[in-house]
């Protein structure tokens, strides 16, 4: 067993639960951690005192023996799917294959994540087996604490987020201006535009990312505007990527927010106040403090200055209207949290660092770095400059 995993079967052990079982597809975060394998269909994993052991389709068998991080690998043809299928019909041959699966391996009670199917574990108690869901979370509070090998694996995507970045800053900086409109090769320059081109370089690196934000303007002021339009000069422009390694499915995420061309007094001001409330928040960064107590520094920082927060204001739209960061890994939001309630940090925590301040009239302003915390204190995973005034980085 993989001592990684031990805190699972200690789990386990105190709830008297003979397994863990995983039933999804590689594209779920916590499938792939235990299982350490991907496939497009869904597959069941299994963790019990003696290891991690997978049950799969022939397609996927050969595959599964040799990238997997299981003890031990089954093909469903072991217990005849086939003739299970034409007698019993699809959904009780396979809750009949998972039962005799689970009975190879002495497991009589399984414990299953919150997201599992009703219909699995319905079909797995009409087998006999008893279910009952993990409430705790206990393999997400496990993927909270990163291994070396993880922290690679995001510092990688990390490093393919920041060229994209660079794309994106560059397209902005070498715009045109005219008549308060960006154009770039004589066109408009669309936030779809740099959109485009942040996804063909993401691309060109291995990675790829379902959606980012370019927003300018009012629609800098909502923190999950995608954006759309022309880019106006004067406006600032949030760009949040997100990327995921497409061999390793680890995420990066990282902010900047850009004015071609002269700010607002205002404008600036507040680019200043977040760009002081995330120094703040770096400062505090170490094990033992709260996720809690440094959302608290950022809102001093930000109430300071005369803008809201939710905690001063929990019905505010404008202001400081999020928490300041999260975790990153397998999913792109995880364990643990920097906002209200946020847990001590530990070694291995891998966490964005993200204040804002939001208001239509005036736009928006974000910036965020990721931080792997350390024994004592942190390290920027983010090697990229932060500024309001773009440049060629080409």
């Amino acid at each position: 067993m993989n001592e990684t995993r031990r805190p699972l079967t200690d789990h386990l052990a105190e709830h008297d639960l003979d397994a863990y079982l995983i039933d999804a597809d590689g594209t779920d975060a916590n499938q792939r951690y235990i299982s350490g394998f991907s496939a497009p269909d869904p597959f069941q994993t299994i963790v019990t005192a003696d290891g991690v052991h997978l049950l799969v389709s022939g397609l996927e068998y050969g595959r599964a023996q040799t990238e997997s991080d299981a003890d031990s690998v089954t093909n469903t043809a072991a217990y005849d799917y086939h003739e299970l299928r034409e007698e019993y019909g699809p959904r009780e041959a396979k809750h009949r294959l998972l039962a005799a699966f689970l009975a190879d391996h002495g497991v009589e009670s399984v414990a299953v994540p919150e997201n599992c199917r009703v219909g699995t574990a319905d079909g797995l108690r009409e087998q006999g087996i008893a279910v009952s869901v993990d409430a705790d979370g206990v393999v997400g509070e496990l993927r909270e604490t990163k291994t070396d090998a993880e922290i690679e694996h995001v510092r990688a995507t990390q490093a393919a987020n920041q060229r994209a970045m660079a794309v994106a800053e560059s397209l902005i900086a070498t715009a045109e201006v005219r008549d308060g409109v960006l154009y770039h090769d004589d066109e408009v320059l669309t936030s779809e535009r740099v959109t485009t081109e942040i996804e063909i370089a993401l691309l060109r690196d291995g990675c790829a990312l379902d959606e980012t934000i370019v927003a300018s303007g009012a629609n800098a002021a909502d923190p999950h505007d995608r954006g759309s339009g022309p880019i106006h000069a004067g406006e600032s422009i949030v760009i949040d990527i997100f990327p995921r390694d497409k061999e390793t499915c680890y995420f990066g995420d990282m902010t900047r927010t850009f004015v071609r061309g002269e700010p607002s007094d205002e404008l600036r001001r507040r680019y200043e106040v977040t760009h002081e409330a995330f120094e703040a928040a770096l400062d505090a960064i170490e094990p033992g403090v709260a996720g809690d107590e440094i959302h608290g520094i950022v809102c001093d920082v930000i109430e300071d200055a005369g803008y809201e927060t939710l905690r001063s204001d929990p019905e505010t739209s404008t202001g400081y209207i999020h928490g300041t960061g999260h975790g990153v890994g397998l999913d792109i939001h995880e364990g643990p949290s920097l906002s209200f309630g946020g847990d001590e940090l530990e070694p291995g925590h891998v966490i964005t660092v993200e204040p804002g301040i939001y208001d239509p009239e005036v736009g928006g302003v974000r910036i965020e770095d990721l931080v792997v915390v350390t024994e004592d204190g942190y390290e920027n995973l983010t090697d990229y400059p932060i500024s309001i005034e773009p440049q060629d980085r080409r």
